[in-house]
């Protein structure tokens, strides 16, 4: 993709993205005033036209992949998690918005706000750390063939095989504490549970199809958490 409608893409589906998180927050919310959802658009905000601005002179193929959320090759059993994970994600969002904001039944204190948002910016930097030493961080399942994947072993990979998945529980966990959600907080690891099964998805293929991964797997031997999983 040129350089010129891969920036296109990048505003347009960041906007829309941003757009419908917002939308799911302020409408069950009916308020603008609610500080901590600022806060937390400002962050994918942020994240998301940053990793863009930083792929696009250093790795726009790298970029391209994640702007296609299903692509020819994906795995079937991949596009049908994508969906329901995705509309649980909104629905994951208009609850907390419920929950916090219009019937305020959680109440969370503001040094446990402040903590969640260090968890999502703490997520989002670990992410950064991963795109800079995996060009293949699609967010689909499938061997690029077409761009030479091969096994990357360097940087975290060295210390869990999904660091992309462990930087993801960080602002999972985090997003609600920010928002003030208790229930959102609840339900977080739902969506671990989720990512852990993919990852196992994940593994089969690639070491069915990824000349290579079958022996990283055994050279790396945690999943997600170093002496955990």
């Amino acid at each position: 993709m040129k350089t010129g409608k891969l920036v296109l893409a990048l505003i347009v589906q960041t906007t829309l993205w941003m757009g419908a998180m917002a939308l799911a927050l302020f409408w069950p919310a009916e308020t603008w005033r609610w500080p901590q959802a600022w806060v937390f658009l400002t962050i994918f905000v942020v994240g998301g036209f940053g990793f863009g601005a930083w792929m696009i002179p250093r790795d726009p193929a790298l970029l391209a992949s994640r702007l296609d959320v299903f692509q020819k090759g994906q795995k079937g059993w991949d596009r049908l998690f994508l969906f329901p994970f995705l509309l649980l994600w909104y629905v994951w969002l208009v609850v907390m918005a419920l929950d916090a904001e219009r019937w305020r039944l959680s109440h969370l204190p503001l040094w446990a706000n402040a903590l969640g948002m260090v968890l999502m910016i703490a997520g989002f930097a670990a992410t950064l750390v991963v795109f800079r030493v995996n060009s293949f961080a699609a967010p689909v399942v499938r061997v690029q063939s077409e761009r030479a994947q091969h096994v990357i072993d360097a940087g975290p990979y060295a210390y869990v095989r999904h660091p992309m998945y462990a930087a993801a529980a960080l602002y999972l966990f985090g997003i609600p504490l920010l928002l003030g959600s208790w229930i959102g907080f609840a339900v977080a690891p739902i969506f671990l549970i989720g990512v852990s099964i993919r990852a196992v998805f994940e593994e089969r293929t690639l070491a069915h199809e990824l000349a290579g991964y079958a022996d990283y797997m055994r050279r790396v031997r945690w999943r997600l958490i170093p002496g955990v999983w």
